[in-house]
């Protein structure tokens, strides 16, 4: 299995434990950190990072509260099998905001504009955050 390798960006906007919790939701999204893939103890990867265990256990608490990784006691952190988990809270959001939607009285057509025009406003944001 492969190591996680992992930086963190001093001058980003986002704080430390935000950019460890993105990057490992997104290696395990990406298949790029396979389910089951063990990952650094919190100790481990704080010193690797230089930064306080406080602020990678706050990631990996994170990241277990949205089924990205599983803490299996002594034998560790692992990459948990995220894509269902993702899927289903992606949809669960997904259908929370049609309902809030219909609630204001938003038809079909504006309830999907609104939700397009959200998903290119994030993702401009995010292309800009990381200079693409």
């Amino acid at each position: 299995m492969g190591r996680v390798r992992l930086t963190i960006d001093p001058d980003a906007p986002e704080p430390p434990y935000e950019q460890i919790r993105a990057r490992i939701a997104a290696g395990a999204r990406s298949g790029e950190f396979p389910v089951g893939l063990r990952l650094p103890t919190v100790r481990g990867l704080a010193a690797e990072l230089g930064l306080a265990a406080n602020t990678v256990a706050k990631a990996y608490r994170a990241l277990e509260a949205d089924g990205v990784i599983e803490t299996r006691g002594r034998n560790g952190t692992v990459v948990a099998g995220s894509g269902d988990a993702a899927s289903r809270e992606v949809a669960r959001a997904a259908e929370e905001f049609v309902r809030l939607a219909r609630r204001l009285g938003l038809d079909e057509a504006a309830t999907r504009a609104a939700a397009e025009d959200a998903v290119r406003a994030v993702w401009a944001e995010e292309r800009a955050a990381h200079g693409g």
